[in-house]
């Protein structure tokens, strides 16, 4: 059975991020022009507020990956780095994360895809759960914050 779930979680691990995009892609280019500017302003302000949150994290919290801790070699190849947070799950959380407030549907498929890219990367070894679980908190976090400084900013305008 492992070998059999191995390459299903490479899979997940290295590529699965990709159906997110795709999927927010094919979303962003079906909604009207003033619908595509309002994700835009949300997704860039929140990447930069997400990666902020996530750098600063990852400045001040050192969490070895399991294969150097454990001393093992991870079903794919990953450099001996910090792994907290994961950049793969914080990618396609953030994503999720900003789609939430204009589909609730889509940003739940996307949702499990972000869970699934999150459990693939631990499965293969380069990540321990708290560093996906914090992407994942750190992304709806900072799309959260957007957001509501977003709305505050226009109930203001004139």
């Amino acid at each position: 059975m492992e070998n059999f779930l191995n390459p299903l979680f490479i899979f997940g691990a290295k590529y699965l991020f990709i159906l997110s995009f795709i999927i927010a892609g094919v979303y962003f280019l079906k909604q009207s022009w003033e619908s595509k500017k309002k994700i835009v302003l949300l997704g860039l302000i929140s990447v930069i507020i997400i990666y902020a949150i996530a750098f600063i994290a990852g400045q001040l919290y050192n969490d070895p990956r399991p294969f150097v801790i454990e001393h093992f070699t991870p079903l794919i190849p990953h450099d001996p780095d910090n792994g907290f947070p994961s950049d793969h799950v914080l990618m396609v959380s953030a994503i999720t994360a900003v789609v939430y407030f204009f589909n609730r549907k889509i940003s739940f498929i996307l949702l499990g895809i972000s869970i699934l890219v999150a459990i693939s990367r631990v499965y293969v070894g380069v990540h321990h759960p708290i560093d996906v679980i914090a992407s994942v908190v750190f992304s709806f976090v900072g799309a959260s914050i957007t957001y509501t400084f977003l709305k505050y900013v226009q109930s203001k305008k004139i």
